[in-house]
């Protein structure tokens, strides 16, 4: 369906003058959050290079006289580079809010996945060429040389430091972790604070390069403590401090769906919390069955008053638990996490796709979206009509603000993401978002259903820097 408009000179001439209004605020907010985020992306891998640095500044390559040597080198070398990538790594993870700001969620653990595996290649170069270069030195076999190290007192620490990041970047690979329930990944992910300081020890023993009064030392046990401090205080500290201070509480659960129920919660000073719609948190309601389980669930809708509105589906026994918890359950939380929210948009045009409970952030995005009459098109997709979720809210909305929705039901066309009867009638992504190349698209769904979004947008020329996803692992 799609919402019809009168129009009038005078009206055009000030929807034209709101939407150049809009697109200077716009052009400048996106050009201050790019250079954040670039100097930020750059930061981070330039710190590898400072890493480098501490070792060719202690002058370890003038200590190099042969083979053995030459391979010492080599493995403290990357030891101390791979190192650095992980304690970015965990930076990256700590949901700062000025990277969440800048980069977004997405963007931010997208560098932290990227930055995974060179740490990991690095750490096993490391391992090799330490073991090696004193094997050869020594002059005796690899492994009586490792049997020797064993003996060494942070030695063990730092091979159980080496296992347990192998088990991380294992674990995250993604066809591995589709395979895991979510808790158990989360729990083998969390061993990588426990690697890092495993082996802490021994990077601090590596001889002139961090012995105790240099610079380099200073340096290391900051980076090290600045990795950490993120972690304590924006995963722990300030969850734990706002979750105190707003004192959420169930309000009211209703269904919307046989599956899809909206959870109200009610607290003190909602505003504080500077939430937007189609923003995540992290929530964990304290009952006996489910306080074990921190999910991540977008808002359904813009904050108001002392509110707040989250829509889950079911899909499992952890997920009906949610819907039934008692009226006054207690709420703690972190966030609010992403830039799937008005703050992201580069250009006054919005299009907006969404599938399934995806449509529920996407109805949030809507409401908190600046637009003037014209502006924004939102696609609804799902295989019946009593999968879309909030349907008639997200058409008074666009009622109210001259936007225009059209829904795509039925059974999905097997090489794309519409229904297959849309695409027989010549239906694509071009024809719904006709302005599609001038707009940000904002995509929310299942992977696979986001990922074929994507690409069709891609290939139709859009930019990918307007395009905001938001995905949901079913």
């Amino acid at each position: 369906m799609s919402t019809m408009h009168a129009d009038t000179a005078e009206q055009r001439t000030l929807v034209a003058k709101s939407r150049e209004v809009l697109a200077d605020e716009l052009s400048r907010r996106t050009a201050r959050r790019a250079a954040v985020a670039d100097a930020l992306e750059v930061g981070a891998w330039s710190s590898a290079a400072i890493a480098a640095a501490l070792a060719l500044a202690s002058g370890v390559l003038s200590e190099v006289t042969d083979l053995g040597s030459a391979l010492t080198a080599g493995g403290i070398l990357t030891g101390l580079i791979a190192t650095d990538l992980v304690l970015v790594m965990l930076v990256l993870a700590a949901r700062i809010p000025l990277l969440d700001r800048a980069m977004g969620h997405d963007r931010a653990i997208a560098l932290h996945g990227r930055l995974g595996k060179p740490a990991l290649y690095l750490l096993l170069a490391h391992a090799v060429l330490l073991t090696v270069g004193y094997a050869v030195a020594d002059g005796t076999d690899v492994v009586s040389e490792t049997l020797l190290l064993f003996s060494i007192t942070d030695m063990p620490l730092a091979y159980l430091g080496l296992g347990l990041l192998l088990a991380v970047v294992v674990t995250s690979v993604i066809a591995v972790r589709r395979r895991l329930p979510r808790e158990l990944w989360h729990g083998v992910h969390l061993l990588s604070y426990a690697a890092v300081l495993a082996a802490l020890p021994h990077e601090l023993s590596l001889g002139g390069i961090l012995m105790e009064g240099t610079w380099q030392r200073v340096y290391w046990i900051s980076l090290t403590a600045i990795a950490f401090g993120s972690i304590l205080v924006f995963r722990l500290a300030v969850p734990l401090i706002r979750s105190l201070r707003h004192r959420l509480v169930v309000d009211r659960i209703e269904w919307i769906a046989h599956d899809v129920a909206s959870i109200w919660l009610r607290g003190r000073n909602i505003s504080r919390i500077a939430a937007h719609g189609g923003q995540f948190f992290t929530w964990r309601f304290w009952t006996g069955r489910t306080w074990w389980h921190a999910r991540p669930i977008s808002l359904s809708a813009a904050p108001t008053g002392d509110r707040l509105r989250i829509t889950v589906r079911v899909l499992g026994a952890g997920t009906r638990r949610l819907t039934a918890v008692p009226v006054g359950t207690r709420v703690s939380f972190a966030g609010p996490y992403g830039l799937f929210r008005d703050a992201a948009r580069t250009t006054p045009l919005l299009a907006i796709a969404a599938a399934g409970i995806g449509i529920t952030p996407a109805r949030a995005l809507l409401e908190g979206a600046s637009t003037t009459p014209g502006d924004a098109t939102v696609l609804l997709r799902a295989s019946t009509r009593d999968g879309l979720y909030l349907f008639d809210e997200v058409v008074d909305l666009a009622t109210e603000r001259g936007a225009a929705v059209y829904t795509s039901v039925g059974s999905r066309d097997p090489n794309g993401w519409l229904a297959a009867r849309d695409v027989a009638r010549g239906v694509s992504i071009r024809s719904i978002f006709p302005d599609l190349l001038e707009s940000d698209l904002f995509i929310c769904g299942p992977d696979a259903w986001s990922e074929a979004v994507e690409r069709d947008a891609l290939a139709a020329g859009m930019p990918a820097r307007r395009i905001h996803v938001e995905r949901f692992a079913s």
